[in-house]
């Protein structure tokens, strides 16, 4: 009797592993660096040739108001904890050897799918901290780490700073090769290997195509009429696009593409040589160029093909809509501030926001409700916060004080017209809105500091 219970057991959660796992998608998450809104086809570019990540894009739903922060780690960070910058204090770049990073008692969107069950894996760009262990990657809810720590780095010997900076499992390793090539390799030799009673979370945030402007010489053969910086840009984003057709392959010969959703954005507005027409503005703003991302979702059979999403959404929204899809739990010490937006990916419906927000600094934020957008002392359109800005770019980026400006993102993406002294009611709306959303917020001053959940 004891082994006919014993033996059912045993059937019972094979069984149910069994059904976890065929409804449980794998995820891949490409985080493209530096990603200028309109360098790939399927926003409008033209000059750039990027046949795979197009298809995937024409063969999902492509989302036209997808926001992100306006540099990297914010983004990174309201990606890894579904929460605003306001909540975590990430509203600026981690740097090598900074004494703060993600704060640990954040859960990670990693830790979360760990705990459904899944195999989880980064391959590319962290830039969440690395000053102590415990906030290195596999500390943080991830199974297998490879990489770089920072951006910037040299794409041929991985080196920042005159450091070397490429690990595996978090622990150096010296390594030579183009790191869009290594970090492709990586991830097609994780996904060749998945335990296969397991679904898997893949985060591939490629370190292309931030600078240095570096790739190998035959990337550049096809692009003869582009010349200087942004004919470099080409050859790392052509090099970008080559990438996730062989990761895209390496799912498709495991027999695992059909199960496997994949999502693509850019982790903040392109900065110069980049192009982001018709918005305005660069990294390191938050007018629309600096916070608009180019962005889609695939997954065949799931997520419409051939669609555009105006609807706006944000990166935090990530957090809680995998967490759900994946059957893992909500539940947690901190308030998400993202939303679930299967809905709006899969049957068409509207925002689940009613309004979204993109921050530079408390004192330097943008609100987006409905079409209208309120931005408040916003950087100037040439703005750049980058990791090798010079000082006089940065005072030329600094924002102007005590700025007020309403656009109305239908008609004006651009953001041309200011509406402000036009539209007074709806400015004094918005502008307790975002008093509202930014009366807790964590000072910059404050980065690093661990947070809390309120009592």
């Amino acid at each position: 009797m004891k082994f006919l219970l014993t033996f059912s057991a045993f059937i019972f959660t094979l069984c149910f592993s069994s059904f976890v796992v065929a409804n449980q998608p794998n995820i891949v998450f490409f985080l493209i660096d530096d990603l200028a809104y309109a360098d790939v086809g399927f926003n409008g570019g033209k000059e750039i040739h990027t046949p795979n990540i197009d298809k995937l894009a024409h063969g999902g739903t492509i989302l036209e108001s997808h926001y992100v922060q306006p540099v990297c780690s914010p983004t990174r960070a309201a990606f890894m904890t579904g929460r605003y910058a306001t909540k975590t204090g990430v509203y600026t770049i981690v740097r090598p050897h900074a004494q703060w990073g993600l704060p640990l008692g954040e859960r990670t969107l990693a830790n979360a799918l760990h705990d459904a069950g899944y195999e989880t894996a980064i391959t590319g760009k962290w830039h969440l901290g690395e000053f102590k262990p415990e906030y290195l990657p596999t500390a943080r809810g991830f199974d297998h780490q490879y990489g770089h720590y920072f951006g910037a780095i040299d794409y041929f010997t991985h080196v920042r700073d005159q450091s070397q900076d490429w690990y595996r499992d978090d622990k150096p390793l010296k390594e030579e090769g183009y790191s869009t090539h290594l970090v492709a390799k990586e991830a097609c030799k994780i996904i060749a290997g998945k335990n296969k009673d397991k679904p898997l979370f893949l985060y591939v945030p490629f370190n292309g195509v931030h600078s240095p402007m570096q790739v190998p010489d035959s990337y550049l053969k096809p692009y003869n009429n582009i010349s200087g910086a942004r004919l470099k840009l080409a050859g790392m984003l052509a090099a970008v696009d080559e990438a996730i057709g062989q990761i895209v392959t390496a799912l498709e010969n495991s027999g695992q593409r059909e199960n496997t959703l994949i999502i693509f954005s850019s982790d903040n507005g392109g900065p110069k040589p980049g192009i982001n027409t018709p918005l305005r503005g660069f990294k390191g703003s938050t007018l629309e160029g600096g916070v608009r991302a180019c962005a889609f979702a695939n997954w065949p059979g799931h997520i419409p093909a051939a669609v555009t999403i105006k609807e706006p959404m944000h990166m935090i929204d990530w957090y809680p809509t995998l967490v759900k899809l994946a059957n893992g739990k909500l539940e947690q010490k901190l308030p998400i501030d993202g939303r679930d937006v299967w809905p709006m990916l899969t049957k068409g419906e509207k925002s689940p926001h009613d309004a979204i927000l993109c921050v530079q600094a408390p004192t330097h934020a943008a609100l987006r409700m409905g079409d209208w957008k309120l931005q408040m002392n916003s950087s100037a359109d040439d703005s750049e916060e980058s990791e090798e800005a010079t000082p006089k770019k940065k005072a030329k980026a600094k924002a102007q004080p005590n700025t007020i400006e309403l656009y109305n993102l239908a008609i004006d993406i651009g953001e041309k017209t200011n509406l402000a002294n036009q539209e007074p009611e709806r400015v004094a709306t918005m502008r307790a809105k975002l008093t509202e959303m930014l009366k807790d917020a964590v000072q910059p001053g404050h980065v690093g500091k661990e947070v809390v959940a309120p009592k």
